[in-house]
């Protein structure tokens, strides 16, 4: 019998991920393709949406050139969220570059909503603060500022989607004009609730809801594929997430209290929040999880702006060390941090501060303070910072975090886990599959293709624990200690 494969795309603000993986979810084969990123102006960042496509066909064909037999018996796809495209519906090519969600030209209007009263409803419709970093003020600045983008969008002329959808309508061969609920529910347009688009906040926007694609749940049977080298025509897409949902999912985090945080250049921290959605009371933001057969689970989300790119600061900035990695032996060379607490407020402050205005600041440096105290102290900010976002999403949820799992490049740093256990007071759960987020969409194509019906029931991941050590009374210093140098910042 042929082997049967799972197709996982999983593409990212720098590049795109192909894995193949077999029925039990292990990589047969991996191929990777950057993407060129575009910056026209300060605060401006765009992407070529063609290079985007070419590179999910790149990495594809590196994957499969590893793994030349099998049938590849469903797709899944995971991308970056909030990233915005607009095509013609007659020919699939882009009208413009896509606005990425890091983009922040549309400050001044969100600040102008924001003035004029609108972020509550905003947020009790969406779970979403009033952001640029969101699709609704990008797409509604595209109609307004392409010529003749606007007409052609009210004629029928021009269709919208974040980077799932826009794949999904390349693979159909432009049959499929659909994205699934967690991308949508990153757009400021979609009701949570309802599960489907917003007339009102559409007209808020002013977003044409013509443009909109249709909305499916993350797994069943969402598209087929058409026109695709190297894809039987009539292959199912069977699985769509935003890629941190996906790595929610990929990393097990079925039930109520349990939660991810994937460390990269910032932190993003989810909690599985149930059945129902949580409007946040700490600015956090509300999300759909994910939506299959078995129902909708909702999460909350939060993010740190810097964590990663603390150690980068010291390796770049400072010249403390000289590779990412070299923090942890400096960092392990002192039994603590010596009285020295960091603020990585590089870029203000994120959830649950939201203190733009805050910088960054090093505190209770003394005559004996050594870069491997420093070393030592970064790595602490990188786990309180998650400690905050932690306490927020409790209060919110009204339940604890049961485990954290983790995943992401600075995950591999031993010390790190043991600091993030000791300072949450939980246990730390990390996989020794990295990629969590591919995996996410691998493991929501075979559900949708039905390989099993009870995700709980995909194959287990081979995991590390790091158990909390130190005790409660440490702790709380710690932590008294580091709001304190918050205050400062």
């Amino acid at each position: 019998m042929t082997e049967q494969l799972i197709l996982a795309i999983d593409q990212g603000t720098t590049g795109t991920t192909v894995l193949l993986l077999d029925e039990a979810m292990q990589i047969r084969g991996k191929g990777t393709c950057e993407i060129p990123q575009s910056y026209p102006a300060p605060g401006l960042v765009e992407h070529d949406p063609e290079a985007i496509w070419r590179s999910v066909l790149t990495a594809f064909a590196k994957a499969r050139a590893q793994v030349p037999e099998g049938t590849i018996a469903g797709i899944g796809v995971t991308n970056q969220r909030e990233t915005v495209v607009m095509w013609q519906r007659a020919t699939g090519r882009a009208v413009a570059p896509a606005i990425v969600w890091q983009d922040r030209r549309t400050a001044a209007r969100c600040q102008a909503m924001r003035e004029a009263g609108h972020e509550p409803l905003i947020q009790r419709t969406t779970g979403l603060l009033l952001d640029p970093y969101f699709s609704g003020t990008k797409i509604a600045w595209m109609l307004e500022n392409i010529p003749g983008l606007r007409q052609r969008a009210l004629a029928g002329d021009i269709a919208f989607g974040t980077v799932d959808s826009f794949l999904v309508w390349r693979l159909s061969g432009g049959k499929s004009h659909i994205t699934d609920v967690t991308n949508a529910s990153r757009t400021l347009l979609f009701d949570l609730a309802r599960l489907d688009w917003s007339p009102d906040l559409c007209r808020l926007f002013d977003v044409p809801m013509g443009v909109l694609p249709r909305v499916c749940a993350s797994s069943g049977l969402l598209a087929v594929t058409s026109g695709v080298d190297g894809l039987p025509d009539g292959t199912p897409i069977t699985g769509i997430a935003g890629d941190q949902q996906a790595a929610l999912f990929g990393q097990g985090c079925f039930h109520l209290g349990e939660a991810k945080c994937t460390f990269g250049t910032g932190s993003f921290l989810l909690m599985n929040v149930g059945e129902k959605p949580v409007l946040s009371q700490h600015r956090l933001l509300g999300t759909v999880a994910w939506q299959t057969a078995r129902g909708t689970s909702y999460a909350l989300e939060g993010s740190a702006f810097v964590s990663g790119a603390l150690v980068q600061w010291l390796r770049d900035g400072l010249g403390i060390i000289k590779a990412a990695a070299d923090i942890e032996p400096l960092a392990a060379s002192v039994p603590d941090t010596g009285g020295v607490t960091i603020v990585p407020a590089l870029a203000g402050l994120g959830a649950p501060h939201w203190r733009p205005e805050a910088r960054g600041i090093i505190c209770g440096i003394s005559r004996g303070t050594t870069s491997a105290h420093i070393a030592r102290a970064a790595l602490e900010a990188m786990a309180l910072q998650n400690v905050d976002l932690a306490l927020a999403m409790q209060r919110d949820a009204g339940h604890p975090i049961t485990s954290l799992r983790v995943d992401g490049g600075a995950s591999a740093n031993n010390l790190l886990m043991q600091m993030q256990a000791d300072l949450l007071g939980a246990d730390i759960v990390r996989p020794a599959m990295v990629e969590s987020t591919a995996l996410g969409a691998g493991r929501l194509a075979a559900l949708g293709l039905g390989l099993y019906s009870d995700p709980g029931k995909a194959s287990d991941l081979n995991v590390s624990t790091f158990q909390p050590r130190i005790d409660p009374a440490e702790r709380e210093r710690i932590l008294n200690r580091w709001r304190e140098a918050l205050t400062k910042s």
